[in-house]
C-alpha cells in the first residue's frame, strides 16, 4: 500500500496579501500566552480521595482515576460556525457539531463516550433556532452511540446578540484499557487516513473571512459543487467513535489523532520524541482547494489551520497495517488511506510542500 498522493499536493502561489488566520482575528500567539498566564495560576490539586488526575498534558481529554475506573472528561465549542448557520438559517448541523467534536476528542485517547452536558449560550431565545440545534444534537448523540444528560442554556442579552453552542462530554475506558497517548509510538509505524466530511469546525473565522471579502454569496455553489458554498462548509464534523472501537484494543494501534484545530500539527500532541512524515496526505482538493486559491492562502497556513481532508489518523504497526485498515474501513464506512510515517527525528514534515512544523501552537 502506497503512500503517494492519488493527484500533486502543490496548492495555488501564495499571494503577498494573502489571507492567514492571524489577519482574519485569531492570533494564535496571543491564545498561547494568554493561556500560559491562566494556567501559571492554577496550582491546586485535590486529594486523593477525589480521584488521581493522570498525566496527559497537552492531549485531547483529561482522565482521571476513580478507584478502579478511568473516568475522561473533554469541552469544546463549534466556534464561529455559528455565524454560518445564522446566515444560512440552519442549525442542525452545528447541533451535530457541538456532539462530534467533543466525542471524537475522547476517542483520540481510546476513550468510548457515555454522554455529553450541552451549553447554549445565547442574546434571546428562538424555539426554531433550538429545534434545529436540538435535532442536530440528536443525530450527533445517535452516531455517538451516547446520551444527553441535560446542559445549561444562558440567556444573556447585554453580552451575546447570537448564539454560542458547545458541550462537555464525559467518556471511559473500558475493561482496563489504558489510555492511548501515543507514548508506544516508535519510528517505522504507518499513519492510517479516515476522511474528513469539509471544513468541520475548525477555522471558520478564516473561511467566512475570505468569502465575504471576495464577495461570493453563500447560496452559490463553488465550480464543481452540487451544493451551495453555505450549505458546504456546514456539513457537520464526521464522527470517528465507532472506528476507534473497532480498533482500540488491538496491541498494534499505537496512537489517535482528531485532527481539528492546528490541522496537521495535532500530531505533535501525540509524542515530541518522533517525527511525523505525511508523503501521502491529501492535496489542496475540493472546499480546500477553493479557498486556497480564492484568499491567497499560503501552504504553511492551510495545513496548520484545515484538516484538508483528512479527520483522524490511527498510527498503527507496519505488522497491523492490513487488518487494522480493513476494520477501520468496515466501521466508518469511508476508505483509509495510508498518510505517512513516523520516523526519527521531531516535527510534521509535508515534504512535497516543503512544510514542516516544529510545535502545536
Amino acid at each position: 500500500m502506497g503512500r503517494g498522493p492519488s493527484r500533486p499536493v502543490v496548492g495555488p502561489k501564495r499571494r503577498a496579501s494573502g489571507w492567514t488566520y492571524a489577519k482574519a482575528g485569531v492570533d494564535r500567539g496571543s491564545i498561547r500566552e494568554g493561556l500560559a498566564a491562566l494556567l501559571a495560576e492554577v496550582h491546586y490539586r485535590a486529594p486523593a480521595s477525589s480521584g488521581r488526575p493522570l498525566a496527559l498534558s497537552g492531549h485531547y481529554a483529561g482522565v482521571v482515576r476513580i478507584g478502579r475506573e478511568s473516568i475522561a472528561v473533554t469541552t469544546d465549542t463549534v466556534g464561529t460556525k455559528v455565524l454560518l448557520a445564522a446566515e444560512m438559517g440552519r442549525w442542525g448541523e452545528v447541533g451535530e457539531d457541538a456532539v462530534a467534536i467533543n466525542v471524537n476528542d475522547l476517542a483520540a485517547i481510546g476513550a468510548r463516550p457515555a454522554a455529553i452536558v450541552d451549553t447554549l449560550v445565547m442574546g434571546r431565545p428562538d424555539r426554531r433556532q433550538l429545534a434545529g440545534i436540538g435535532r442536530g444534537l440528536e443525530r450527533g448523540l445517535r452516531a455517538a452511540r451516547c446520551s444527553l444528560l441535560g446542559g445549561e442554556t444562558a440567556v444573556v442579552p447585554e453580552m451575546l446578540a447570537g448564539i454560542d453552542i458547545g458541550a462537555t462530554a464525559i467518556g471511559f475506558l473500558p475493561n482496563g484499557r489504558r489510555p492511548i497517548t501515543g507514548a508506544r509510538l516508535r519510528p517505522g509505524d504507518v499513519l492510517l487516513g479516515l476522511p474528513s466530511s469539509g471544513v468541520h469546525a475548525n477555522g471558520l473565522t478564516l473561511a467566512r473571512r475570505i468569502v465575504r471579502e471576495s464577495r461570493v454569496p453563500w447560496r452559490r455553489p463553488r465550480r464543481g459543487a452540487r451544493v451551495a458554498l453555505g450549505v458546504e462548509m456546514l456539513r457537520p464534523t464526521t464522527t470517528y467513535v465507532g472506528a476507534v472501537e473497532a480498533v482500540a484494543d488491538s496491541p498494534d494501534v499505537t496512537g489517535l489523532a482528531h485532527i481539528s484545530g492546528g490541522g496537521v500539527r495535532n500530531l505533535l500532541r501525540l509524542n515530541p520524541n518522533v517525527s511525523f512524515l505525511l508523503d501521502g496526505w491529501p492535496g489542496a482538493a475540493g472546499v480546500f482547494g477553493y479557498l486556497q486559491k480564492l484568499g491567497g492562502v499560503s501552504n504553511e497556513e492551510m495545513y496548520q489551520t484545515f484538516n484538508m481532508g483528512v479527520g483522524f489518523v490511527v498510527a498503527v504497526r507496519p505488522r497491523g497495517v492490513r487488518a487494522l485498515s480493513r476494520s477501520l474501513a468496515r466501521a466508518s464506512g469511508t476508505p483509509v488511506s495510508v498518510v505517512g510515517v513516523v520516523e526519527k527525528g521531531t516535527g510534521v514534515r509535508l515534504p512535497a510542500l516543503g512544510l514542516r512544523y516544529a510545535q502545536y501552537a
